[in-house]
Parts: structure tokens; sequence; C-alpha cells
């Protein structure tokens, strides 16, 4: 683990993979240090907002010193249901990619929740992962220019729901009508971290 502090009101909590983040995240949650305003994960880091007024980055960084993370935790902040229909234009190369058929890429994908560990690349869009890594796929070799709203994908060990139109390199399994980020919605992202996802087969 290092500690960087990261402007004046922040600390920067470097771990060594996604798993350490996600039980840094969950039992920073759990017991939230005095003074930290707002956490946000990405796959090997945990910026922790820090409120001046009431805590120094230094006491913060002895609280996460002295954490003890629990193999597998998971923060829980709500449950989705996606509905998905399976007829992505990448659904066919994901089953020879994963050594199954199509029927079994859609029960791999749907028979185990997901959990969104952090999000990025455009507002709305959630990473999603789960310990099974049957799905873990490469990103296609040519990327898209335009890949359309609410569809289904796979990259890494990822999936995700492309939140509006733009280039992309996942592969689509699939796609749904959900939206992913709303402006007239409060909170605006439907997959925040935290929120654990089960697509469902129409």
């Amino acid at each position: 683990m290092r500690l960087l502090p990261c402007g004046d009101v922040g600390l920067l909590v470097e771990l060594t993979d996604l798993d350490e983040v996600l039980a840094m995240h969950a039992e920073l949650d759990r017991a939230p240090p005095e003074g930290v305003v707002d956490m946000v994960p990405a796959a090997r880091t945990l910026l922790l907002t820090i409120d001046p007024s009431v805590t120094t980055a230094t006491s913060v960084a002895e609280v996460v010193r002295g954490t003890t993370l629990r193999p597998g935790a998971r923060r829980h902040t709500g449950d989705i249901e996606v509905p998905v229909t399976y007829d992505g234009p990448d659904l066919a190369e994901v089953a020879s990619l994963t050594g199954m058929s199509e029927r079994e890429v859609i029960t791999a994908h749907t028979e185990q929740e997901w959990t969104v560990a952090f999000c990025g690349f455009a507002p709305g869009f959630g990473y999603m992962v789960r310990p099974d890594e049957r799905l873990n796929v490469p990103r296609r070799t040519d990327p898209r220019t335009k890949v359309p709203p609410g569809s289904v994908a796979l990259a890494g060990g990822f999936s995700s729901v492309y939140p509006r139109e733009s280039p992309g390199g996942w592969q689509l399994i699939g796609r749904t009508d959900v939206v992913p980020w709303d402006l007239t919605r409060d909170p605006p992202a439907l997959f925040s971290p935290g929120v654990r996802v089960r697509f469902v087969a129409l």
C-alpha cells in the first residue's frame, strides 16, 4: 500500500489490485474515518476526499494503514436487475474466445451477480466484476467508432452497459433498455460503486 497526498484535501491510496481496492472501500464505508467526505474507487486506487476543518491527511492515513482488509469484501449499495436481449454482434466471438456455446455465454452472464467496482470512461459507465473469470475476454482488436447506447458488453473480466453512443472496443453481447445515466434522476448514475447487478435474459 502506498499513500499519496492529492491536492489540499485528498489522499490517494494505491493498492495491489482491484480486490484490495474493493476490500478497502468496503471497510472504510463500514467505518468511515472522521472527516472523510467522499471516496472514489478505481482499478488500483481509492481516492479519499477530506474536510480539512475536521481532520488532516496524516490522521486519515493512520486509519487507512491500520485497516484490516477482508478478502472478498464488497460494498453493497443496492440491487438492480437489467433485462437483456442477447443478440450482440460479438456474441459468437465471445463464445469462441471462451470455448463456450452462445447459450453457455448467456447463462454465465446471467447466473451470478455482478458488482459495480468503479465508474469511468463516460458518465454512467460502471465497471462490473464478479469472481467467476469464465467471461474474461480481451477487447476487440478493431474498436468501433460508434457503439449504440444500451449495448451490454464484456472486456477484461468486466461487464458494463454503454450509457450513450460512443466509440468503444468492448465485446458487445446484447442490448438493454435501461438508462445508465439520466440527469433528471437523483442520482443520475444507475450503476454506482457497490451496486449489485443481475442480468436477466429476455
